[in-house]
């Protein structure tokens, strides 16, 4: 029974990582194109939202259901499959950490934009530059974790 909830849970968090990621980039990107910061502003207040209930509950709760489920199988640490998942989730909490910091730098700025009426500053699209390029790696990774995790390669 212990082992079916923790795979549940486990796989929940990978939905919501994913689900999540690809829905903040998704409404984040559609916004941005608009080049207005008064559909910016709100639509980047709901991305920093949306990342700090469900994306970083799933990455606290990956990583708790994960070793948990690895000890209740059996499996060590140290498997390939696991020591590389491990390193990748590493991978993309490096690229995450400042996405999430960018996310609200951006959402500052075009709250601060909508407010004076003013154009979105250069900064606002030097960070959205950095935060689409930064979401490339974060989300592959997370995409070839959830692999490993379906196929659990042997090496």
């Amino acid at each position: 029974m212990l082992y079916f909830l923790l795979k549940f849970l486990h796989i929940i968090g990978a939905c919501v990582l994913l689900g999540t990621g690809a829905g903040i980039a998704f409404f984040m990107l559609i916004a941005h194109r608009t080049g207005n910061a008064s559909t910016i502003a709100p639509v980047a207040r709901i991305v920093v939202l949306a990342d700090f209930l469900f994306t970083a509950t799933a990455v606290v709760v990956q990583p708790i259901t994960g070793v948990a489920l690895a000890w209740n199988v059996g499996y060590s640490l140290t498997d390939g499959w696991i020591l590389i998942s491990i390193l990748l989730y590493i991978l993309t909490g490096i690229f995450w950490l400042p996405v999430v910091w960018m996310q609200m730098e951006m959402r500052n700025l075009a709250i601060e934009a909508e407010r004076t009426g003013s154009p979105l500053p250069k900064r606002y699209h030097d960070l959205f530059r950095r935060w689409f390029f930064f979401g490339f790696p974060a989300f592959g990774a997370v995409l070839a974790i959830v692999w490993l995790m379906i196929t659990r390669p042997t090496w």
